[in-house]
C-alpha cells in the first residue's frame, strides 16, 4: 500500500522517473547513511576490487529499496502535477 503524498520520505522528481530530494528528515538521514557507507567502501576496500563493487551494489539495492518502501511510486513525469 503506497504511502500519501505528504508522508513520503521521497517525492517523485518533476521530470523523468525516480525520486527527487527528500521531503522528510528520515530521507535526510537515509542519504546521509548511504554516503557515510559509500565512504567507507572507499576508505576500507581500495585494494579489493571485487568486494568493493560488492559493497557498492548492495549500498545501493538498499537505497533504492528504502526509497521504492518509504516513497512515492514511481513513474514518468512530464513536469504535471498528475
Amino acid at each position: 500500500m503506497p504511502l500519501p503524498p505528504e508522508q513520503a520520505w521521497f517525492p517523485l522528481k518533476t521530470y523523468g522517473w525516480g525520486w527527487g530530494v527528500p521531503r522528510r528528515w528520515q530521507g535526510w538521514a537515509v542519504i546521509v547513511a548511504f554516503f557515510a557507507t559509500q565512504g567507507a567502501a572507499v576508505a576500507l576496500l581500495p585494494r579489493h576490487p571485487g568486494w568493493f563493487v560488492a559493497a557498492v551494489v548492495v549500498n545501493a539495492a538498499g537505497l533504492i529499496a528504502v526509497c521504492w518502501w518509504k516513497g512515492e511510486r514511481p513513474r514518468w513525469r512530464w513536469g504535471q502535477d498528475t
